[in-house]
């Protein structure tokens, strides 16, 4: 029988997923609202790491953003076994393990062990990855679990299909969505929009896809609401589940009508 994972919307790119005995967290955010740099915060985490309590592993698209990783998301570092990230974040962060793409972790859970894979992705066009810096995508495999690929901050639906391609069982799809865009860059998008979320659903026709990463932030071009209104008028709102902040939620649920 497959074990079902369980996940819990904080907010932004962090997502608790727990997941053959084991629980996760995708990029750690647990600051409050307010200016970040260049970017405006909306709202607060519908959690607290406190809240969360015990994380084995932390799975880091990338460090260097701070809707990906806030000050209180470093403190969270340093209370967790694992910290997987991109080889250049694994120099910077000095207890992170960096993975080039198709790098391998073994992680021991308690139903039986977790194969992480790093795999490829993109934060924006390739003219501006000198800009924007190293990204990866992760994909999670377990005996008896269903396989789950989670993005990071990727743009392109291209490093999507080599994914796919070495990974044509995955049934669960967590895809960093908002169509992120900033004003010194232009219309040039550095996370998917609700096309380029289709297009992936499309890769992986029987797996279920929520898409995360499309709140709390001013910097997004399609929050939530625009990106369900997306799916709505094309048809296709039954290609995708949204996750509710700070509900603890069976993946891959029954997908349900976004509002």
């Amino acid at each position: 029988m497959t074990g079902t994972p369980q996940a819990t919307l904080v907010g932004g790119p962090t997502v608790v997923l727990e997941y053959a005995g084991l629980t996760f967290l995708t990029d750690p955010t647990f600051d409050p609202p307010g200016k970040v740099g260049n970017l405006t915060k909306l709202e607060g985490p519908a959690l607290s790491h406190s809240d969360i309590g015990h994380i084995d592993v932390v799975l880091l698209s990338h460090d260097e953003h701070e809707d990906n990783l806030d000050v209180s998301g470093r403190t969270v570092l340093d209370l967790v076994p694992h910290v997987l990230t991109t080889p250049s974040g694994g120099t910077r962060i000095g207890r992170a393990q960096g993975m080039r793409r198709w790098d391998q972790a073994i992680i021991p859970g308690g139903a039986s062990p977790v194969t992480i894979t790093a795999v490829p992705a993109r934060h924006g066009p390739s003219v501006i990855k000198h800009l924007t810096g190293q990204v990866t995508g992760f994909v999670l495999e377990a005996e008896g679990w269903p396989t789950i690929y989670i993005s990071g901050d990727n743009s392109s639906v291209k490093k999507v299909t080599r994914v796919a391609e070495r990974f044509p069982d995955v049934s669960i799809a967590i895809i960093f969505a908002g169509g992120a865009r900033v004003e010194r860059l232009g219309d040039m998008l550095l996370t998917v929009d609700a096309e380029r979320v289709s297009q992936i659903a499309g890769l992986w026709p029987d797996a279920a896809v929520y898409p995360v990463h499309i709140d709390d932030w001013a910097h997004f071009a399609q929050p939530r609401a625009d990106l369900v209104a997306w799916f709505e008028d094309a048809g296709q709102l039954d290609t995708i589940t949204l996750l509710e902040r700070g509900v603890r939620t069976p993946l891959p649920a029954a997908v349900a009508s976004a509002s």
